[in-house]
């Protein structure tokens, strides 16, 4: 068997008599599948990838053109045992994962394990899991593609060498058990980078000039001055702002121009993966990662009453604005029928794509329009229904006609100053009437005047404003830039915020992305380390050539060598100056060694910033860092009193205090900012100790749930079971794995 994937695997064109068998990657997908066929095909579940890269070394032959050694999971050994038997008997293979690099990797691997040089093995393709689209592909089977196979390959061997060689480093200067990820590194500086802009920024005052008029009817409007002379009004201090009011006071205003005019509103395309990922977060608050397993889920099938089971939308993971001929027809016959013709343009609507290279993906659209949100809720979690409404009504909306709006803008005159107020009105709700969108900041009203009426002035007053820094990304912001900046691609988004949570580089505080004392550590080490590397060029140029390497314009080996030259000359540059590394992340602070009088210094640990003699070997003696306030305050606020509450440490481990300690005595468990994984649930995870001291972690809807696990729960989801969390083991060297605890799954922590 090849370790290097160059070609498909050769198909016979003689079929063996029995029945097919269809392999997919999920067993929720298998079910699905499965209901539709009956008996005409078994489907089976591989439950992920059954091979990659060994956990103990390194794995890629660097030598010999980046040859990966693949090893059969520990866990998938009994899968792929059934899978060779059921494969054996079966008169055809069916491959079907996901359409996409990832799933294209697991069709390859499987061809090679289940001696596809005696069985007949074929690729299925599948957009959508619903019985028209099984027995369509069914007709027309296709081969494995190898550019897709290739590009995966090529993001696997380049984020192992760059994780197996930079965690080490870190081990070695900011403390062990931490690792770095090529993309999720980009992602961190970016999340960093605002940071500093924001610590850097510095507030400025300005003033406006607003004034409040009246008409000939005795109707208040007011409106804000936007013009002196021939210049913009720019008042530093409230006097400038007076002195124009002083000016104006004893002068006649009328109407110097009315303007209305009508502007449409073009409907939105269909979501793409960023864009759902990104609405989701901005509207329910959904991690990336908890959206993307919730549209899994509507993918891949759900049962819906007498209608059976169904998939209800297309494949969720593309970049891709297209809509099929006949989805696009079903929606405008839906439109007619429920809205009528004033909803329905005269033509479908098209958007520009900016797919790269999944143009056979189309935009994340409802199997099918006629399963309206309502038709289908009994059916589905609440979860689930929001989801599905908001892919069903941005669907439907992108073949409906333009939002209209009035603006009336209004000019008034007096002596060298202008004033100006203006008003917006919805005259047509056209797409808005099935997806909401955000309208216009609503003015007061308008009175009805006309150019050259006299107005009387009323009252001028000035208003104080103050310059804002710029915001800390939400997960919708750092979703959109790093799309803009072209930096991972769709399927990576989700999990590029989780593992920068996973890995306390950053925390969510608000729906605002705000980077650790630890994240910041890494950020500043790994830009000294590798500043061409981590650039958001060299990153993006980085994805356009995976993309070149799906649509067969690179070569995978030549790019992983591009990338190889750079980082290693950098590498070993950084080795070289590993003490002063180190040096550089450990601040000294005031306080005093209790044993040897060094001024200590802080230090990274398991369990969080700490203080440390700077003598060590010689002495050994470190404390905790206490009462800093400010670094351990979280915007979580006490339940008594309304005030903020702080990280202490008590006898039975820490724990959530009032800050208005002792006149208020609130507490609360230490929250993991992470839902409990407990179907019907709605507790999250927080920390706790059990009575013979050892931290735990449990449902804070105990006793009414009792979810409970020794190990550190993650945010990130098993890549094979799709559990909503894994947990965090100490690996044999040192690193950190992630172990699932429905599945047993373990990877290690880099993507």
């Amino acid at each position: 068997m090849p370790k290097t994937p160059s070609r498909a695997p050769k198909q016979k064109g003689k079929q063996k008599e029995g029945t097919p068998l269809i392999i997919v990657e999920s067993p929720s997908k298998a079910r699905t599948i499965g209901k539709f066929l009956g008996g005409k095909a078994k489907v089976a579940a591989s439950n992920g990838h059954v091979v990659d890269l060994p956990k103990s070394k390194l794995g890629v032959d660097i030598e010999n053109n980046f040859e990966p050694e693949y090893k059969v999971i520990t866990a998938k050994k009994k899968i792929l045992k059934e899978l060779k038997e059921a494969a054996g008997k079966a008169s055809m293979v069916y491959l079907a994962p996901d359409p996409d690099r990832e799933g294209e990797a697991i069709a390859w691997h499987l061809s090679n394990h289940l001696d596809s040089g005696r069985i007949d093995v074929r690729r299925l393709t599948l957009y959508e899991i619903t019985r028209k689209a099984i027995e369509e592909a069914l007709k027309n089977p296709g081969k494995i593609d190898m550019n897709k196979v290739n590009a995966q390959q090529a993001r696997r061997v380049l984020d192992r060498i760059f994780g197996y060689k930079v965690s080490p480093f870190l081990w070695t200067t900011v403390r062990r058990g931490l690792s770095a990820g090529r993309v999720q590194s980009v992602a961190l500086r970016l999340v960093a980078e605002r940071e500093k802009e924001i610590a850097a920024f510095r507030v400025s005052e300005y003033w406006s000039v607003h004034g409040r008029f009246v008409t000939k009817k005795d109707e208040k409007f007011e409106a804000k001055l936007v013009k002196v002379g021939e210049g913009k009004p720019e008042f530093k201090i409230e006097a400038e702002a007076k002195d124009v009011i002083a000016s104006l006071m004893g002068e006649k205003f009328s109407v110097a121009a009315v303007r209305k005019v009508e502007r449409p509103k073009a409907a939105y395309p269909p979501f793409i993966t960023s864009t759902l990922q990104q609405e989701a977060s901005r509207r329910f608050r959904f991690s990336a990662q908890r959206t993307m397993a919730i549209a899994q889920q509507l993918y891949e099938g759900v049962e819906l009453g007498e209608e059976g089971t169904s998939g209800l939308i297309t494949y969720m993971r593309t970049d891709s604005t297209r809509i099929s001929a006949d989805a696009i027809s079903e929606a405008r016959r839906l439109i007619a029928s429920q809205f009528g013709k004033d909803y329905l343009p005269d033509s479908p609507n098209f958007f520009a794509d900016r797919s790269r290279t999944q143009g056979a993906h189309e935009a994340i659209r409802p199997t099918s329009t006629s399963r309206t949100p309502e038709s289908v809720a009994k059916s589905l979690s609440q979860d689930q229904l929001k989801i599905y409404r908001l892919i069903w009504s941005r669907f439907v909306g992108s073949q409906m006609t333009p939002v209209r709006y009035s603006i009336t803008t209004v000019d008034i005159a007096g002596g060298k100053a202008i004033f100006r107020t203006a008003a917006t009105i919805k005259v047509f709700d056209g797409f808005s009437k099935v997806y909401d969108i955000n309208e216009p900041k609503k003015e007061d009203r308008i009175p009805h005047i006309e150019e050259g009426d006299n107005l009387n002035l009323d009252q001028l007053w000035p208003e104080q404003h103050f310059t804002q820094p710029p915001p800390r990304y939400s997960e919708a912001t750092l979703i959109k830039i790093l799309e803009q900046k072209g930096v991972g691609r769709p399927s990576t988004y989700a999990t590029i915020l989780g593992t920068l949570t996973a890995r306390d580089y950053v925390v969510k505080e608000k729906g605002n992305i705000t980077p650790t004392e630890l994240g910041m550590a890494v950020f500043e080490l790994l830009l000294k380390t590798f500043p061409d590397i981590f650039e958001i060029e060299f990153t993006a140029k980085m994805e356009d050539e995976l993309d070149g390497i799906e649509s067969g314009k690179e070569d995978w080996v030549d790019v992983v060598r591009d990338f190889y030259e750079p980082f290693r000359k950098s590498l070993e540059e950084a080795e070289g100056k590993k003490a002063e590394f180190k040096s550089s992340v450990q601040t000294e602070t005031d306080v005093i060694c209790e044993k040897c009088g060094k001024k200590m210094v802080r230090k990274f640990g398991r369990r969080g910033v700490f203080l440390a003699c700077p003598g060590y070997p010689d002495c050994k003696f470190t404390k905790p860092v206490e009462d800093e306030s400010d670094e351990l305050e979280k915007d979580v606020f006490c339940d008594l009193c309304g005030s903020k509450m702080a990280i202490k440490r008590g006898r039975f481990g820490r724990f959530l205090a009032c800050t208005k300690y002792p006149d208020c005595k609130g507490t609360k468990p230490l929250s993991l900012g992470i839902r409990c994984p407990s179907e019907g649930c709605d507790g999250s995870l927080v920390e706790k100790t059990s009575k013979r001291g050892k931290v735990f972690y449990g449902c804070s809807s105990y006793p009414k749930c009792k979810f409970a696990t020794w190990d550190k729960p993650r945010g990130a989801p098993c890549g094979e079971c799709g559990f909503p969390l894994t947990v965090e083991k100490t690996a044999k060297d040192g690193g950190v794995m992630l172990k699932c605890p429905r599945c047993k799954a373990e990877r290690d922590e880099e993507p």
